[in-house]
């Protein structure tokens, strides 16, 4: 049986949906063969929070793990997808079921209608601070979202200390919408920054092919 890697991340491309207030996404000439040239090279401005992301715990922490610092070993390994439905506004604990959560939890909510570039939506779904306990008191390592911050809209705070301040890996900003619920191989793949608060990553989750 073979694996298909479902590419989970938001194509960076100029005019992309940020957060507002962060520097935009741009990619620049710098050498072109049209030019004379020898080759064709560019220049990026990318904020560490840009499209597909993680969050290390000292993004809100100021004495938690830098991104090098963070096991690499959550990286890779199966992962429940767990569909709230349409209709949440607020992701609850009771949400995410009875059952006990495992090591890594991605959340899919009505976030993943639409184009994941379509223009910036203050009434996604963000996680409730029970929501974020849940997590927490079940040993989830690795939470994933599909909007660009698991957190209420100008309520960071409080979900992300929940989360970080016990070292759960926050991944924001996944494109869940083709993806049902159930438990995938999952690989999430930050830059290997040095005393980053975070990371542009690539995303993909398995998907069993006869």
């Amino acid at each position: 049986m073979a694996i298909y890697w479902k590419d989970l991340s938001i194509p960076l491309k100029p005019g992309m949906t940020m957060w507002p207030g962060d520097t935009p996404f741009a990619m620049e000439p710098d050498g072109r063969i049209s030019r004379g040239d020898n080759c064709n090279t560019s220049v990026l401005t990318v904020p560490t929070h840009t499209g597909t992301h993680c969050d290390a715990p000292w993004h809100f922490e100021d004495d938690g793990k830098r991104l090098h610092e963070v096991d690499k070993q959550l990286f890779f390994g199966m992962a429940r997808l767990i569909d709230v439905g349409d209709a949440v506004d607020l992701i609850e604990s009771h949400h995410l079921g009875e059952a006990p959560l495992p090591e890594r939890v991605l959340i899919k909510s009505r976030n993943s209608q639409g184009a994941p570039n379509r223009p910036f939506d203050t009434n996604y779904v963000p996680l409730s601070e029970g929501a974020a306990e849940r997590l927490v008191y079940d040993g989830v390592r690795l939470v994933g979202v599909d909007y660009l911050s698991v957190a209420p809209y100008k309520q960071s705070a409080p979900v992300h200390h929940i989360l970080l301040q016990q070292e759960v890996f926050i991944v924001e900003g996944l494109c869940l919408g083709e993806l049902a619920p159930g438990d995938y191989p999952f690989t999430v793949l930050p830059l290997a920054l040095i005393g980053a608060d975070g990371s542009p990553c690539r995303a993909f989750a398995g998907i069993e092919r006869l």
